[in-house]
């Protein structure tokens, strides 16, 4: 089948590749404008069109997805078929014009976590099984009939960093065997089945550790956000100055009591925070304006005797 591919960011781009390494054909790709970032502001575009200009695929990089010479230049295209991963919310003109129509590779069990996030929220959840779908669009996000699950469990050593991995690689291998079940008229669309939960996009706030929780709780929020965008906390030093942190790595200790948001600090190697049944022992994390640091190399350059918790 031709298919027109639409997507952003490194997920997406496995699912590209598998689709080139098919028997389908590439025609088009579609993916955001580029914009500028950092302090510099240098232009930086996204990995799927990184990986289209590496391939020669023609690229589209539209501002506005309902523009009258966007759909133009879609439809000569001629596709069998759209397919999106990663991208945003397409209006019916788009989703509905090729004869197949246009299916999403979500990284959920859906209607598990519909929504930006899919992937963090099952971790910070304490999830033991998660996966991925392909499922047709229509009008409302992530609601449509499901053509395709795999799934996968969510190990005690996963963070968000590694499961987005394995889902992305899961999710090449069903875009393909869902292009081809369609192709072979073996594939039936079915309505998503049990209890929808959400999964909203990730805000700088909403990465704040609440210490009145359970060492599990916080561990897990911990290695649903790292290593991106990663959970953070501030610590205030003696001089009153608040110094924010982001944790990337801790354990759980629930044998031992512990008072939540207070620290024990052995300068020699082990930072522990109090939490609601124990504590957690930090284990890497990263100063603002440093680099990451496992906490021995940390604590082998700085003091934080007298340090407290802002809470």
């Amino acid at each position: 089948m031709r298919i027109v591919y639409f997507g952003t960011p490194d997920f997406a781009v496995e699912s590209l590749d598998a689709i080139m390494q098919s028997r389908h054909e590439v025609v088009a790709v579609v993916t955001v404008p580029d914009r500028q970032a950092g302090r510099g502001q240098k232009v930086t575009f996204s990995a799927v069109k990184q990986y289209a200009l590496d391939h020669q695929l023609p690229l589209l990089q539209p501002e506005k997805l309902r523009d009258d010479d966007f759909l133009r230049q879609l439809a000569a295209f001629q596709a069998d078929m759209f397919v999106v991963v990663a991208f945003r919310m397409l209006p019916e003109a788009v989703w509905n014009m090729p004869p197949h129509g246009t299916f999403n590779l979500h990284a959920s069990l859906l209607p598990r976590y519909r929504g930006a996030a899919p992937i963090n929220h099952a971790i910070i959840n304490g999830d033991n099984v998660t996966g991925v779908t392909t499922f047709l669009l229509n009008h409302q996000i992530d609601e449509g009939q499901i053509l395709l699950q795999a799934e996968t469990p969510i190990t005690p050593d996963d963070n968000a960093g590694s499961l987005h991995d394995r889902l992305a690689a899961m999710g090449r291998t069903l875009v393909v065997e869902t292009l081809d079940g369609i192709e072979q008229g073996t594939l039936t669309p079915h309505p998503q089945e049990g209890t929808p939960t959400a999964a909203p996009k990730i805000f700088k706030d909403d990465c704040r550790i609440l210490f009145d929780r359970s060492g599990r709780q916080v561990i897990d929020f911990i290695r649903g956000l790292s290593p991106y965008p990663a959970a953070t906390l501030t610590l205030v030093n003696p001089k009153g100055e608040k110094v924010p942190f982001k944790i990337f790595e801790a354990v759980a200790i629930t044998d031992a009591k512990g008072t939540p948001g207070a620290l024990e600090c052995d300068q020699k190697k082990v930072l522990k925070i109090g939490v609601a049944d124990g504590f957690i022992q930090i284990l890497s994390l990263q100063m603002s304006g440093k680099k990451k640091n496992s906490i021995e190399d940390f604590l082998r350059g700085n003091n934080l005797n007298n340090w407290k918790l802002e809470l």
